[in-house]
Parts: C-alpha cells; structure tokens; sequence
C-alpha cells in the first residue's frame, strides 16, 4: 500500500490558505509530485529532500547491484543468480536476507538516490572494494560489459573517493577468450559446427544454408518413418536432425547473420 506524503501536505497546507477547495487544489499538485517524483514514503521524501537514504550495508549493495541488473533494459536471470550467490557469499540470516531481496527490488526500480549514501562509505577502504568488486561481478556475469553498467560503477567509484583507474583494476579477472572475442570451449564447439555442416569458416549465408537443406533433407527422421526404417535407425535420424538444427544456428550467431 502507497502512502503519498506530498499529497498530505498539499492538502493540508491547501486547507491552511483555501477551507475545502484549497485542500483538494493542494492534494491534486501533491498527488502529481509524489507520482512523478516516485516518493511513496516519509523516507522517500527526506530523500528527496536531501536526506539520503538510510540503507545498512547489505542494502546498499543489493540496491547497486539492482540499479546494475536493470541498467541494459531487462533483468536477466544470471542476474538473479548471481544476487542470490551474493547473499549466499554473506551468510546473511532469514532476516537479512528479505531486506535483501526487497533491497535488489528497490534497486531495479530506480528509485533511490545513491551519492550520499555512497558517500558515507569514504574512508572505509575494504568495504569500498568489496561492494566494487561485487558490482563488478554482477556488470559482467552474462559475458559482456555494457556501457551503461560501467558508467554506474566508475561514478560510484568517484562518489566512494576513488580514481578511475582504481575502479577498474577492481574487476575480477576475465576469462581468457580464443582469437575473434570466443572462449576456446565455444570456438571447439563453433568449429564442430562447420564440419557437421562441411562448410569453411568464411561460408556465405546462401552456401550455409544450401549445406544446411541438403543434409537436413538427407537425415530427416519422417523420410526414414515412410520408408520402413527401424525404431533405433529413426531415433538416430531424429539426433542427427537435432544437431544440424544446433550447428546451423550456431554458426549464423558466430557469424552474425540472421
């Protein structure tokens, strides 16, 4: 249940200036503020009003790591693995755990200032670099660093009292990737691919796909059913048919075409 303190004030100090019709004048106004402004709590209001938000430390995380998840438009569910392999990380009690979650909820709805809060922190060097390195964590757990994710934690790097460059040595070591931005178990799995379909590397979209037909139509398990095949000869036609399938959209995503 919302509580919308703008309108309550509006609508008293309405009633202050105007009886009724100022009450509901200012209640309107308020109502308008507290919408847009997205301020549905006392709390949200001091805020708002320059207060900061008065987060304990796990709250604080979970939140960043929330405003991190969402940052590229959609939470994913690595995202929600990997917030819970953080709790998991803290130990945290059945307590701490809801004001977590609510916590990681609240960030993904964007609805918190985060500099003061953040701010508080200065000084505390190990906390600093721990809640980085979890941000860092969380930026890169579905393979990839977008833009937005490391303009968030390189600001609240500067609002923690650190450089740039102390922000980024902060990230976890990556993964070393084969040649072309592939890791070396995708790129094996890319070139079973290309000798499952017997076509080079650098194949056009028209010769993939003629590859493709050709032996999709050689080992289709409902040719095999009309002609009397055997159970086990179609259950074998029906796994080639479904590696094909694997293999042709493997290579138009290795390669970039749709």
């Amino acid at each position: 249940m919302f509580f919308w303190p703008v309108t309550w004030l509006g609508a008293a100090a309405g009633w202050a200036v105007a009886s009724i019709p100022g009450a509901l004048l200012g209640a309107v106004l308020g109502q308008v503020l507290d919408r847009r402004l997205k301020i549905d709590s006392w709390a949200g209001l001091r805020e708002r009003l320059g207060g900061g938000a008065r987060l304990s430390r796990e709250e604080l995380l979970f939140v960043l790591l929330g405003r991190l998840a969402k940052s590229e438009g959609r939470v994913l569910e690595v995202h929600i693995q990997q917030a819970r392999a953080e709790m998991r990380r803290l130990g945290l009690d059945d307590a701490a755990l809801k004001q977590a979650i609510a916590a990681f909820s609240r960030g993904k709805r964007d609805e918190l200032g985060l500099r003061k809060p953040l701010m508080r922190l200065r000084g505390d060097s190990e906390r600093v670099r721990e809640l980085l390195r979890a941000c860092w964590r969380m930026a890169l757990v579905d393979g990839k660093l977008g833009e937005r994710e490391r303009e968030l934690i390189l600001l609240w790097g500067r609002w923690l009292g650190l450089s740039a460059a102390e922000v980024e040595d902060l990230q976890p070591p990556r993964k070393k990737r084969a040649p072309g931005g592939v890791s070396p178990r995708t790129l094996s799995a890319y070139e079973n691919a290309l000798k499952l379909l017997g076509i080079p590397a650098d194949s056009e979209l028209a010769v993939i796909k003629r590859a493709y037909r050709r032996l999709l139509s050689q080992h289709h398990p409902d040719k095999l059913a009309g002609a009397g095949a055997s159970e086990a000869q179609v259950r074998q036609a029906t796994e080639k048919t479904r590696e094909l399938h694997a293999a042709y959209a493997l290579v138009r995503e290795r390669q970039g075409l749709r």
